[in-house]
């Protein structure tokens, strides 16, 4: 019975071996590959390579042919040099996993793969990857480091947690196959995908957060002064009232401003959990891209109203991470 479960399709299948790849493990999101961390395999040329090699010595055996033997060994011992250059292309590479902006679910996140080289010597086409993911080959100059723009799908909302990085080259003779995988700690934020669904989200001109009420904001009247918060327009910002050393004030107006957009989990109701969590992240991305004050009212969350970068970023984390 054991003999004939080794014989399973699970043990012929490339990521039942991976796990016992000896992996370059990051801490402070920084990495270098050690020389046991490196493995080298022939490619298909290799294999053609080392089939015409034998071919050569076969052929110089039978003739008794003395050049035969020297061409034979002349590139014998070249693939030999090909060999130990492919492997010192790759071994000693420092690599640094840079923060990633958050992305929308389903789209490829960017990210910054800063590989350097720690022993004075040029890289030439190193190749870097998340696994299932499309590869991104540069060049490194002696003692310098560069930048690796490799893209990673995105499933779902969420904290993702980043996939293994195979590092890999051919350099010189693409003859052999040298590669080594790092293990990434770092977790990447992604959005909820917003709905294709334009449904106008409910809009009321005041509205009730914590017992207070907001009223909508225009550039009719002037309506007094509060205190400056992040995100406020340098134009509304009271420079002379400032000065006076009472403190950053903004000017209120009020008149025929646009209305406070109350996004509520509330107003979602009758659709699947996702269906609404993507219903309210289209309301916030269009919101934002009108540059309206918006609230966001969840379950066990309430933003309240504001139009600043922050804001946005803030309410989309807020349904990402939505349970």
């Amino acid at each position: 019975m054991a003999s004939a479960s080794l014989f399973k399709p699970r043990y012929f299948t490339a990521d039942y071996w991976k796990r016992w790849f000896r992996v370059a493990s990051s801490h402070d999101n920084v990495a270098t590959l050690n020389p046991r961390q490196i493995y080298i395999l022939p490619t298909r040329w290799g294999v053609l390579y080392a089939f015409m090699l034998i071919l050569l010595l076969v052929g110089s055996i039978n003739y008794s042919i003395s050049l035969g033997y020297y061409v034979t060994f002349l590139l014998a011992s070249l693939g030999n040099i090909a060999m130990l250059h492919t492997w010192r292309n790759l071994v000693h590479l420092q690599v640094t996993i840079l923060p990633a902006n958050p992305v929308f679910a389903g789209d490829a996140v960017q990210m910054q793969l800063q590989i350097a080289d720690t022993r004075n010597r040029a890289r030439y086409a190193i190749a870097a990857q998340f696994e299932s993911n499309s590869i991104v080959t540069e060049d490194i100059a002696a003692n310098s480091s560069q930048t690796f723009l490799a893209p990673l799908q995105t499933q779902q909302r969420g904290w993702q947690k980043l996939p293994r990085i195979k590092l890999h080259t051919e350099f010189p003779l693409m003859l052999f196959h040298a590669w080594a995988y790092v293990d990434c700690s770092q977790q990447v934020l992604v959005y909820p995908k917003p709905s294709a669904n334009n449904i106008a989200p409910p809009i009321s001109n005041t509205g009730q957060t914590g017992g207070k009420n907001h009223v909508a904001r225009g550039d009719e009247d002037f309506d007094g002064h509060k205190t400056y918060q992040i995100g406020d327009a340098p134009s509304r910002v009271d420079w002379k009232a400032s000065s006076k050393g009472i403190g950053m004030l903004s000017k209120q107006y009020s008149g025929n401003g646009s209305a406070i957009l109350y996004l509520d989990w509330a107003e979602t109701s009758g659709l699947a959990f996702e269906e609404r969590i993507s219903q309210l992240t289209r309301w916030v991305v269009d919101a934002h891209t009108a540059q309206q004050h918006f609230g966001l009212r969840l379950p066990h969350l309430t933003l309240p109203p504001n139009n600043s970068e922050a804001h946005y970023h803030e309410a989309l984390k807020a349904l990402a991470l939505l349970d």
